[in-house]
C-alpha cells in the first residue's frame, strides 16, 4: 500500500544514500584504512548567520539564550542575559531588528532545511524587552584619560563612542544637525524606526557616561581639523554620506523639482515636508528608494500649491516647512519607482518591495532613465525612459523602440550617496570618500581613524561594524601598542574560557616551571579537555551538519500591518508587529547551532562503547557537555556522523 501524500514527511535528506558503504575509487579505500586510530575532538566553528553579519554579532549565542539552552549568570534574566550578549556588537538591537536586511539570514544554513531562522524578529523582541524593561549596559570601566573626537553621531559614530567608553575611554561627538541618530533619524521614516525606540537606544549609550556631544558643530566650519587634533588623543571619522547623487542625464542639473532620495527623506523626517507632489517618479531600487515612494503615498498632495508650499522648495531650502493645515488638504499621489534591475535582482529587501506594491506604488524594473523633460518655466514635467539590458559590467543599454514618458511633479534621484567634505580636503580620497586601510586607520594620517558610510555607502550593520575594529585600533594606538593581526573570521566570537570563567569553572592556572612538562595529559584540570576554537578561522557550511536530524519546522513571520492602496494616506502607523516571548523561545528553538553543541544526546545514544559521556553536572556548561573516554574509543567516527551541528570531528590522534 503507497503511503499517503499527507503522511510523508516533507523531508528526504540522508547524510548517507543507500550503497555509500562502499567507496567508489580503490585509492580512497587504501587512504582511510588507518583511520580507525581517530577519535572525536570538539570543534567549534563560527556559523554562517554570523559569518554573514557586517556587526559580526554573537548570533548562534544569544539565540541559544532565547531558547533556554545556555543559561544566565545567577541573579539575571534570560532577557537580559540575550540583551547584553547580543549587543557587546551591537548597541542597537531594536533598530536593527526591524531595519536590517539581514544578511546573516541569507547565510543561515537552515535554508538548507526548509527556511531560514527569522534572526531580526528576535532581535527586534529582545531590543524591545530591554526598552521595556529599563535595561542597561554595564558600569563603564574607569577613565584612561584619553578624549577621542568623533566626527558624527550616527550609526557609526555612536557605536564607536560606546565601545570606546567601555574600553574606558571618553569621547566627545561632534554633531552637525540638532540630533543624534544619523541615517537612523533623517534617512528612515519613523514608521520603520519608532522614534520612541531610537532615542531609547541612544540614551542609554550615553548613560555610560563621559560621552560629551555638541550639536551644530561642522568640521571644516565651525571647528578645524588642527584644533582637533591639538585638544584631543585621536580623531575617529563617522561623517556618513548626506549628499545624494543626482541623475546622470540630460536635463537633471539645476532643474528645481529634481531631487535626491537623501534630501527628499531628511525634509521627512525633520518634519518640514508634509506633503509631496501629484506624480511623483523616484529612480532606484534600494532600500532608500523604497522609502521614497513609501513616503510619497503616505504624503500625498494638494491642488493649487502656493510657491512655499511646494515640495521641493521645502526639500531645498532647510528652513521652509508646510504647516499642519496643509497636510490635512492632502490627496493621494501617484507614484513610480523605476530600477534598472529586474525585481529579482533589486537591492531593496524583497518583502519592502511587495509592501510597496501593495501601497500602491507603480514598479518598473529593467528601465533606465535618459533625460528629463522640462517646460518653458525650466521645471521637469516628465522622465524619458526606455527598457534596457545591464551588461556584465554594469552598464546598463537601452533597447530601441522602448521609450517613453513617465509624467512627474517631482522626480526623485535614489541611486547612491556620497560624502560632504566640503572644508575638509586634507581628509578627502578625490573621490569625495575617505581612505582607510585594514584596521580603519587613515593612511599617512596618524591618530585619525575613520569607519561607516564615508568610507564606502554600505549598510548600517557594515558601519557599526567597522566602528568596533576602529575602536579598537584607537586603543592600540592610544596605548602605543602595534595592531594586532585581525583574525580571518573578524566577528564577536563565542569564548568558552570566559564561558567557563562565568560559571565558576575555569580551568586552574599552570606554570611549567613549578609542575614540569606535562604535556598530553588528561588528568588535570589545567586546560580544556579536548576542545579546538576555530572560529576566528571557519565558518562551518551546511554540509557539515547532520541535516536529517531537524524536522520541518516552518519559520514564525512577524505580524505586519501594511496599509492598502486605499488606506495609505497618512498611515503613519509602525509596520511591523514584534514577536511576544513565547513567539520568540519558538523561533530560536530553530536554530540549528552550527558549529556548537547544542546537547541534544545523539553522539552518548549512538556511541557502541559508551566512550561518550555527560560531563557532569556540576562542571557542564555551553560548548562543554560531552567528553571522550579515550581508553574505550574505538575510532567508529559514529558520533561525528550523528552530530547535528559539525560539532565532532575525528581528528584526534592525527
Amino acid at each position: 500500500m503507497a503511503t499517503a501524500s499527507d503522511d510523508m514527511t516533507k523531508l528526504s535528506w540522508r547524510r548517507f544514500e543507500d550503497g555509500d558503504n562502499v567507496w567508489d575509487k580503490l585509492t580512497d579505500k587504501i587512504f582511510v584504512q588507518d583511520t580507525s586510530h581517530k577519535c572525536p575532538t570538539y570543534v567549534h566553528k563560527t556559523p554562517p548567520c554570523q559569518g554573514s553579519c557586517p556587526s559580526g554579532e554573537d548570533i548562534r549565542g544569544w539565540l541559544q539564550i532565547v531558547r533556554g539552552l545556555e543559561q544566565p549568570p545567577k541573579g539575571m534574566t534570560w532577557q537580559e542575559y540575550a540583551f547584553l550578549r547580543s549587543t557587546d556588537a551591537n548597541p542597537f538591537p531594536a533598530l536593527m531588528g526591524r531595519v536590517c536586511p539581514a544578511p546573516c539570514q541569507a547565510g543561515c544554513n537552515r535554508n538548507e532545511v526548509e527556511d531560514f531562522v527569522g534572526i531580526n524578529a528576535v532581535e527586534q523582541f529582545i531590543g524591545d524587552t530591554a526598552i521595556a524593561n529599563g535595561y542597561r549596559f554595564p558600569a563603564a570601566p574607569a577613565l584612561s584619560g584619553k578624549r577621542i573626537a568623533i566626527i558624527g553621531g550616527g550609526p557609526a559614530g555612536l557605536a564607536a563612542a560606546y565601545q570606546l567608553r567601555r574600553m574606558g575611554h571618553a569621547s566627545t561627538i561632534f554633531e552637525a544637525n540638532t540630533a543624534l541618530g544619523g541615517m537612523f533619524r533623517f534617512g528612515i521614516p519613523g514608521y520603520r524606526v519608532p522614534r520612541d525606540k531610537l532615542d531609547a537606544e541612544i540614551q542609554r549609550i550615553l548613560d555610560l557616561g563621559d560621552i560629551e556631544v555638541q550639536f551644530n558643530m561642522r568640521v571644516g566650519t565651525n571647528i578645524t581639523i588642527e584644533q582637533l587634533e591639538k585638544d584631543f588623543d585621536a580623531v575617529l571619522w563617522a561623517i556618513g554620506c548626506q549628499s545624494g547623487r543626482g541623475l546622470p542625464v540630460p536635463g537633471w542639473k539645476d532643474t528645481p523639482n529634481c531631487v535626491s532620495g537623501v534630501a527628499f527623506l531628511k525634509a521627512f523626517n525633520e518634519g518640514r515636508m508634509k506633503v509631496t507632489a501629484e506624480k511623483v517618479v523616484c529612480v532606484g531600487g534600494g532600500d532608500t528608494s523604497i522609502d521614497v515612494v513609501s513616503v510619497a503615498r503616505r504624503l500625498g498632495h494638494i491642488n493649487r500649491t502656493g510657491q512655499s508650499e511646494v515640495p521641493e522648495r521645502v526639500i531645498h531650502d532647510g528652513y521652509v516647512a508646510h504647516d499642519a493645515v496643509t497636510a490635512a488638504k492632502a490627496e493621494g499621489a501617484t507614484v513610480t519607482l523605476t530600477s534598472l534591475f529586474t525585481r529579482d535582482k533589486m537591492t531593496a529587501a524583497e518583502h519592502e518591495v511587495h509592501d510597496a506594491l501593495y501601497e500602491g506604488v507603480t514598479v518598473l524594473d529593467g528601465v533606465m532613465p535618459l533625460e528629463v523633460l522640462k517646460n518653458a518655466a525650466g521645471r521637469a514635467i516628465g522622465l524619458k525612459v526606455a527598457d534596457c539590458t545591464v551588461q556584465p559590467d554594469g552598464r546598463p543599454v537601452a533597447i530601441d523602440g522602448t521609450e517613453r514618458v513617465l509624467d512627474a511633479d517631482l522626480i526623485v534621484s535614489a541611486i547612491g550617496q556620497g560624502g560632504d567634505l566640503t572644508g575638509l580636503d586634507a581628509m578627502d580620497n578625490g573621490r569625495g570618500f575617505i581612505n582607510a586601510d585594514k584596521f580603519f586607520q587613515v593612511p599617512d594620517k596618524q591618530g585619525h581613524f575613520v569607519a561607516g558610510d564615508i568610507v564606502r555607502p554600505h549598510l548600517l550593520t557594515t558601519a557599526i561594524g567597522q566602528a568596533w575594529v576602529a575602536a579598537q585600533s584607537v586603543d592600540a594606538y592610544l596605548q602605543d601598542h602595534d595592531q594586532p593581526k585581525r583574525p580571518k573570521i573578524d566577528v564577536h566570537h563565542f569564548d568558552l574560557l570566559n564561558k567557563l570563567r562565568e560559571a565558576e569553572l575555569a580551568p586552574e592556572s599552570f606554570s611549567p616551571a613549578e609542575r614540569g612538562d606535562l604535556r598530553g595529559t588528561s588528568e588535570g584540570n589545567w586546560a580544556v579537555h579536548n576542545f579546538e576554537d576555530r572560529g576566528s578561522a571557519e565558518v562551518i557550511p551546511h554540509d557539515e551538519l547532520f541535516l536529517g536530524h531537524f524536522n520541518y519546522q516552518p519559520r514564525r513571520v512577524r505580524q505586519e500591518e501594511v496599509p492598502s492602496a486605499e488606506e495609505v494616506l497618512g498611515h503613519f502607523k509602525e509596520r511591523v508587529i514584534g514577536f511576544t516571548d513565547a513567539d520568540a523561545v519558538a523561533e530560536a528553538k530553530r536554530c540549528m547551532s552550527c558549529g556548537m553543541c547544542f546537547e541534544c544526546d545523539n553522539c552518548v545514544i549512538f556511541c557502541p562503547q559508551t566512550a561518550v559521556y555527560r560531563v557532569d553536572k556540576s562542571e557542564r556548561t555551553t560548548g562543554r557537555y560531552v567528553a571522550t573516554d579515550y581508553a574505550k574509543c574505538i575510532g567508529c567516527h559514529i558520533c561525528a556522523d550523528v552530530c547535528p551541528t559539525g560539532y565532532i570531528k575525528m581528528g584526534l590522534g592525527e
